[in-house]
């Protein structure tokens, strides 16, 4: 038999072994990802790391919608991003030394852990040559392959006490970025013919700063301002988001950090996590394409009830960066994005298309709400509007998930350390519920 028909006989197999029917899930009370029937998470662990908030629970225990809430440790991260804003400063630095130790700097812890992350920016040289062997189509998957190949270079890297997980937490929040960098570098030498650069850290820049100059070297500092605060919003989401929980998830069994943050970068590069603001931009390009009055509400509306019948794009029923799991009325990581992407646009001469992609939003929101028959309130996320900052900056489609994860490191690192400091530690081990009555096993000469 061949190796390409028996593949397909399996295939073909397992589409029918496979296939559970949703009515079962009521049945049986089994909460389908993870959520309640009023798509709510279902509470797995506690944590005092980070806060998302979209509803408030009424006293008939019913969810009312509310406009979102972000927390770091407690902090109102609208609070730290219109100080960050006006004092036209950088804060992924903070919002790191933050997430680690649970409270704010003051001006000399700031500036020595900003010293400490900028020392350990710079890779290995047996890391460096790692990267270049592993060129690939995907950065995902070589910052993943990077992450464990630091195992090997970490003189304790199985120590899981409170010590160890910080040296390793800012080790990797350092290397991150350089990580990124390079290995873009090389993505673009390998599969475009162009030079490679290899720049070192400048211990003066700070994060976002850095990446940009070993990237693509010049800058705006609006450009580097923007960057950082991307990463300052998309540093922690509280425990619940999939790649976080995968970390959790595997931090509990009492693993290596690499192994653990190896297994998160792999939960972020799914199109339904990390890889959603790539699908935003296309969609983006394609509504320029073929909206031809960008003004015109009634056309607009028309390509965006198409899109939802799954008569237009690419017909899968959505519009991307609309709808967030816990996110109602607004998503305040958009809402905060928007404010600094409009002072963007105006320096790259951007204006109209910015204006455009402000009334795609407003007009997709009551599309989708007239759609669902008023049934379901939604707002953007965060997604609709990174991509476009991102293109703004002039960073490449191949690096937007990455930075996705070069900002998350930090929640990540920090809810991991949590996990492992429980005074009463217990691998998360959740149960599924089977539903296949008992077979008679068949000897194989009788079958």
């Amino acid at each position: 038999m061949k190796k390409e028909y028996l593949i397909y006989k399996l295939s073909e197999s397992v589409k029918t072994t496979s296939k559970i029917d949703n009515d079962l899930f009521v049945k049986y009370n089994v909460k389908r990802g993870l959520r309640n029937e009023d798509g709510s998470g279902v509470l797995v662990g506690l944590t005092q790391i980070g806060n998302v908030v979209g509803y408030e629970r009424m006293p008939d225990g019913a969810l009312k919608a509310i406009p979102g809430k972000l927390f770091y440790r407690g902090y109102d991260v609208e609070d730290i991003v219109h100080d960050l804003i006006r004092e036209k400063r950088f804060g992924f630095e903070e919002v790191a030394y933050l997430m680690l130790s649970g409270k704010l700097p003051d001006k000399e812890e700031l500036s020595n852990f900003t010293e400490l992350i900028n020392d350990n920016m710079a890779l290995e040289q047996k890391t460096k040559m790692n990267i270049i062997d592993l060129e690939g189509q995907n950065i995902m998957n070589i910052l993943a392959r990077s992450v464990l190949e630091m195992y090997n270079f970490d003189a304790n890297p199985d120590d899981t006490s409170p010590d160890n997980l910080m040296r390793q937490s800012i080790d990797l929040i350092s290397k991150f970025p350089t990580i990124i960098a390079y290995a873009y570098n090389i993505f673009r030498h390998s599969t475009q013919g162009l030079s490679l650069h290899i720049r070192h850290p400048n211990e003066s820049l700070s994060i976002a700063e850095n990446f940009l100059y070993m990237l693509k070297r010049s800058y705006t500092p609006l450009e580097a301002r923007t960057l950082d605060l991307l990463l300052v919003l998309q540093a922690e989401h509280g425990g619940g988001n999939n790649s976080t929980f995968t970390v959790r998830v595997t931090s509990s069994t009492g693993t290596d950090t690499y192994s653990s943050i190896a297994a998160g970068i792999g939960s972020l590069k799914g199109p339904l996590h990390g890889g959603a603001n790539i699908q935003v931009i296309d969609m983006f390009h394609y509504l320029k394409k073929n909206i031809v009055e960008w003004t015109n509400v009634d056309e607009i509306d028309t390509c965006f009830t198409r899109m939802l019948n799954r008569e237009a794009y690419n017909r899968t029923g959505l519009i991307y960066g609309i709808g967030h799991a816990v996110y109602t009325i607004s998503d305040p990581r958009a809402v905060l994005l928007r404010e600094v992407a409009r002072d963007l646009a105006e320096e790259k001469d951007r204006r109209e298309e910015f204006a455009f992609l402000e009334l795609l939003e407003e007009r997709a929101i009551k599309c989708f709400y007239n759609f669902k028959g008023h049934k379901k309130q939604v707002s953007s996320n965060i997604d609709f509007y990174s991509g476009f900052v991102y293109e703004m900056i002039g960073l490449p489609q191949e690096i937007y998930t990455p930075l996705f994860a070069m900002a998350r490191i930090v929640g990540w690192t920090a809810h991991r350390i949590e996990e492992l400091n429980f005074k009463s530690k217990r691998i998360i081990r959740p149960a599924y519920r089977n539903i296949l009555d008992e077979q008679q096993y068949v000897p194989i000469r009788e079958r």
